[in-house]
């Protein structure tokens, strides 16, 4: 009987891209996939280890998958990843019931301990965890930048570009499962190629991935602020099917807070900036995430961010409540700011951004916009717009009465709407 494996992913979309090789590689060495935990011999953890919450969450898992494993209900727990890689010794001391521990990028040691055999000329192909209509595709490892609050570098290294031709194989392989939306993530995007081809050659790699025959939108998260290329915004704006949507972690604005984060980039700058996106990408959807909170983040310097948040108008925000991480820069600092106030201010930076998100959505009332139909829950097609990124951003739902496939683009009206949500009909 074929080994019955099982693999967790906690954290974000690149690590759902790790999984996703893992598999690949588990399925070729005739391992069988499931999806409950109760149904595997074997469970892996690809767990997250980036901020506090996500490592507790991902501790949490591995203990559950331990309780498992004492009922004899699994055989064997392995944990891989971000918590894995940063943490390993901790971790072989604190829960030594885990049968073996690995790195991010270990699908060697993963698949031998199992008993298989890596096949390395087939390290690209992946095994989709998404709808098969989009796909994450990474285009880098690693980051160089030294912001103060993240471990990411200290993690996954230094910055490394997948080549072009390698990605344009890689798309070509998701094409051909069904995959019609292209997300491409990396630590930061913007720094594509720098390390390979002597120039940052995002404009480049959108170009070609673009020549893809059943790519139909190519969105951009990740961006990093500091060094946008101007070629890669031209490239957005001229290429029917990179989508004008900009992910752009900004993180702060005040000039205090931004010095402390060692983010590279001023106020002034990072105004620049928008106004140049804006006004070279028609109709441009900008996201953006900030952090709350960080040590030297005075009364000032969070009012002086809301009332950023009021005039820029961000089409989409996510906050985060600052997380001290051990052997960044940051950790000097401290964590003075209590956990209270934290979440007093994400609370009112997203109460801000949800009058500007009610106000986006009511100006979209009677406008007819592409969407991609992601699923069928309960009465409605759950559908994402050019606009929105799978999991992160809004929905537009449309009546199951519709002549619609899962998967398939279609123009809808805009007929309703919510704080963040549209309610759309076929045009």
């Amino acid at each position: 009987m074929k080994q019955k494996i099982g693999i967790i992913t906690m954290g974000c979309s690149k690590n759902a891209v790790d999984s996703e090789r893992l598999m690949a590689q588990l399925k070729i060495n005739d391992f069988e996939i499931v999806t409950d935990p109760n149904e595997a011999d074997s469970l892996i953890i690809n767990t997250c280890g980036f901020i506090n919450t996500a490592k507790e969450e991902s501790i949490n898992t591995i203990l559950e998958a331990i309780a498992l494993k004492k009922e004899n209900k699994v055989k064997k727990v392995y944990v891989a990843g971000c918590l894995s890689e940063r943490y390993e010794v901790e971790l072989k001391k604190d829960i030594p019931e885990v049968d073996g521990y690995f790195g991010t990028e270990d699908y060697k040691g993963i698949v031998e301990i199992l008993g298989g055999r890596l096949k390395t000329e087939l390290l690209g192909e992946r095994e989709l965890s998404t709808p098969k209509h989009f796909a994450y595709i990474k285009i880098s490892e690693g980051c160089d930048n030294p912001c103060s609050f993240c471990a990411i570098p200290l993690i996954r290294g230094k910055y490394r570009s997948k080549s072009i031709d390698e990605l344009v194989v890689e798309t070509k392989s998701l094409a051909a499962k069904g995959v019609k939306e292209l997300i491409l993530i990396g630590q930061d995007t913007t720094e594509y190629g720098l390390d390979l081809y002597g120039k940052r050659n995002l404009n480049e790699l959108f170009s070609e991935l673009s020549n893809v025959d059943g790519i139909e939108w190519i969105r951009i998260l990740y961006t990093y602020p500091s060094h946008f290329p101007i070629e890669a915004i031209e490239e957005i704006a001229r290429n029917p099917k990179v989508l004008n949507y900009v992910d752009m972690p900004l993180q702060h604005i005040s000039d205090n807070v931004l010095k402390g984060m060692r983010r590279g980039i001023t106020k002034r700058r990072t105004v620049e900036l928008i106004e140049t996106l804006r006004a070279k990408i028609p109709n441009l959807t900008l996201r953006t995430t900030f952090i709350v909170g960080f040590p030297d983040e005075t009364d000032e310097d969070f009012n002086e961010l809301c009332e950023f948040v009021k005039e820029t108008k961000f089409d989409r925000v996510g906050v985060f409540n600052y997380s001290q991480e051990d052997d960044t820069t940051g950790f000097v600092l401290g964590d003075p700011i209590t956990e209270k106030t934290k979440v007093k201010r994400n609370n009112i930076l997203m109460e801000i951004q949800k009058e500007i998100s009610l106000a986006k959505n009511e100006a979209l009332v009677g406008k007819t916009i592409n969407v991609i139909i992601d699923s069928l829950e309960g009465d409605y097609y759950v559908a994402r717009s050019e606009r929105d990124a799978p999991e992160v951003d809004g929905e537009v739902l449309i009546d199951k009465d519709e002549n619609v496939e899962i998967g398939n683009i279609y123009k809808v009206e805009i007929i309703d709407f919510n704080d963040y949500d549209l309610f759309a009909k076929l045009n």
